[in-house]
Order: C-alpha cells, then sequence, then structure tokens
C-alpha cells in the first residue's frame, strides 16, 4: 500500500471521528432525543466512515481521496466555529 493512502486513511478516520462526537452531540441536543436516537446516529456515522476509509484505502484515485479529506477538515473548522 503506499504511503500516501495511509496519511490519507489516517487523517480521515481522525477527522471522521470527531465529525460523529458531532453527530451525536446534534441528536443529543434535539428535543425528545432517547438514548437510541444517540446511538443510531453513532452507528450510521461509523458506517459511513468505515466504508470511505476502505475506498480511500483501497480503490480511489489520489486526487479524490485528498478532496474528501480536505473537505472533511474543512467542514470541521466550519462546525467548530459556528457555536
Amino acid at each position: 500500500m503506499e504511503t500516501w493512502r495511509i496519511v490519507a486513511t489516517c487523517l480521515l478516520t481522525l477527522g471522521g471521528l470527531v465529525l460523529v462526537l458531532v453527530a451525536m452531540a446534534q441528536a443529543r441536543d434535539r428535543k425528545g432525543s432517547t438514548r437510541g436516537d444517540v446511538a443510531r446516529s453513532a452507528l450510521i456515522s461509523l458506517g459511513v466512515l468505515a466504508v470511505a476509509d476502505a475506498l480511500a484505502a483501497t480503490v480511489l484515485p489520489s486526487t479524490i481521496t485528498w478532496g474528501i479529506v480536505a473537505a472533511e477538515w474543512i467542514l470541521i473548522g466550519v462546525v467548530t466555529l459556528a457555536d
């Protein structure tokens, strides 16, 4: 496996875990939400992250992979600075 794939996948995973926590917090803050809603949002987010990691580590070309990583980190910056 190429080194750039390992680095991109690690950055994608790190940012994805932050976004999973943000999704869980937003689910918790909704009125009438239960623990099940928070757990469901975590499972869905982790599933999407696992698919994105698998694709980045195996088949996606470098420009698309790095574009996804950049978009993810921009999204993290926007979400964390919004509050």
